[in-house]
């Protein structure tokens, strides 16, 4: 399942932390699993909120994720994603339960008072979700919007709402995620897939699903719009074909595979880093791949996904690259997704209190580059669409080290007591543990902007 980070769960009654200890310039703000202070005003009416505080934990906010990643230069220069639309298949809510599901407006607001971002331009599609309520949101639902929100404040947010219980089988993820795809294609150029269209280890579908759910992509790709999907949370296991019965205890295979959608050659798969930033200005230090002990070991929150399909061949564009045999190679890129080093999400309650929370996990680094494909699409003046053989591209060419942080260190080894599935490590140029890398957004829009599209 792809989760957010250590935080609050449900019946527990967590400890306070007080605002001043978190460095938080806003009165009787609670703080879940980070300390962090925002980039720019406070909020203009003191707010509140109960949570627990990891320690160890300090958040980026997202001023600091801009800078670390090349991408303030861009906004100023206006490539905001100003134009663009990013999609987001969600599960849809039915029922209020902060912080476990909030209303996303009012997130959103005090995010933007907050972190002083500009007012985002949100709507919702219900059309696959039947009844439910469509502001209502999980904390999944809430680390996307944020993310995409953070990184190209000027684009628009579509959220894609599918029936809650999509991710109950396999069969029913696929179909799920076939018609988010499908119907994504109407509502904007970039479609970010984290949960909600997630199918499993390779091993969960079928040939016959597997075929519908490139088709789907073919689609995609025919229309220029770019499909990005995390690469999972479970290291170099595959994810579980039925996430109800997982996240309920029920037990499900470990099997040393990838997962759909990210393994499809059609697809920019998003791997996951744990990222050293500047706290003051943001200045990028360094980056490791994200794996334990910054998981947590015997869940399904441990290592980024990564490594090689068992149905699909090497595409074209991965030809030569160093490390990849006959076989399609996962990840494509990565980005920050360690829930000690996320970034800082503003949860709502309903009643003008909120909780400052860490995100984390492929679901974080998936809506990062989706954000990132919105700067290049504006950048551009068009959709770019399928923008992997661009990509490597730039891999393979003198600008590699300008455009992208190669990630040398690290591995997405996981551990199920007593069983441990031993991962990938990674090295100089791709890996299968972080792919070509995590952006520096101000070399890499233009040159991607330069090779990619029609």
């Amino acid at each position: 399942m792809i989760k957010l980070g250590p935080g609050p769960q449900p019946g527990t009654a967590p400890p306070p932390l007080r605002a001043a200890a978190a460095g938080l310039a806003v009165a009787s703000v609670l703080v879940a699993g980070c300390a962090s202070a925002p980039s720019g005003p406070p909020a203009s009416a003191p707010a509140s909120a109960t949570a627990d505080c990891d320690s160890v934990t300090t958040c980026y906010t997202p001023g600091q994720i801009q800078v670390a990643y090349g991408i303030r230069p861009l906004l100023d220069r206006g490539i905001d994603g100003r134009g663009e639309t990013v999609v987001l298949p969600e599960l849809a809510q039915t029922a209020l339960s902060p912080p476990q599901v909030s209303d996303i407006r009012q997130d959103l607001v005090q995010f933007d008072r907050l972190f002083g971002l500009p007012a985002v331009r949100l709507h919702a599609v219900t059309s696959l979700a039947g009844a439910a309520t469509p502001w209502l949101a999980s904390q999944e639902e809430v680390l996307d919007a944020e993310m995409v929100h953070a990184v190209a404040p000027g684009a628009a947010i579509a959220l894609l709402l599918v029936n809650p219980a999509s991710l109950n089988t396999p069969q029913s993820s696929v179909a799920a995620a076939v018609a988010a795809l499908r119907l994504g294609l109407s509502q904007g150029s970039v479609i970010s897939i984290s949960a909600a269209g997630q199918t499993g280890g390779e091993l969960c579908v079928t040939r016959a699903e597997v075929a519908s759910l490139n088709s789907a992509l073919q689609a995609a790709a025919g229309r220029h719009v770019t499909v990005v999907a995390a690469a999972g949370d479970t290291g170099a296991a595959g994810e579980p074909c039925s996430v109800a019965t997982a996240l309920t205890g029920g037990s499900f295979p470990l099997v040393k595979e990838v997962n759909l959608p990210s393994s499809d050659p059609l697809v920019l798969a998003a791997g996951g880093t744990s990222l050293t930033a500047s706290h003051t200005t943001g200045a990028y230090a360094g980056e490791t791949a994200w794996g334990l002990p910054y998981g947590e070991q015997g869940t399904l929150f441990q290592a980024t996904g990564g490594g090689f399909s068992r149905l699909f061949p090497r595409p074209g564009y991965q030809d030569g690259v160093a490390g990849i045999g006959a076989a399609r190679g996962v990840p494509d890129v990565a980005a920050d997704a360690s829930g000690h080093s996320g970034m800082a999400l503003a949860v709502s309650d309903g009643g003008g209190r909120y909780t400052i929370r860490n995100s984390g996990g492929t679901s974080a680094s998936a809506p990062i580059w989706a954000a990132l494909i919105a700067l290049a699409d504006q950048y551009a003046g068009r959709p770019l669409g399928f923008v992997n053989p661009a990509l490597y591209r730039i891999g393979r060419s003198p600008a590699y080290h300008r455009a992208f942080h190669d990630i040398t260190t690290g591995n997405n080894t996981a551990i199920w007591p007593p069983t441990t599935i031993t991962g990938y490590r990674a090295g100089p140029g791709w890996d299968p543990v972080t792919g070509l890398g995590s952006p520096d957004a101000q070399a890499l829009i233009p040159l991607l902007a330069r090779y990619a599209g029609p």
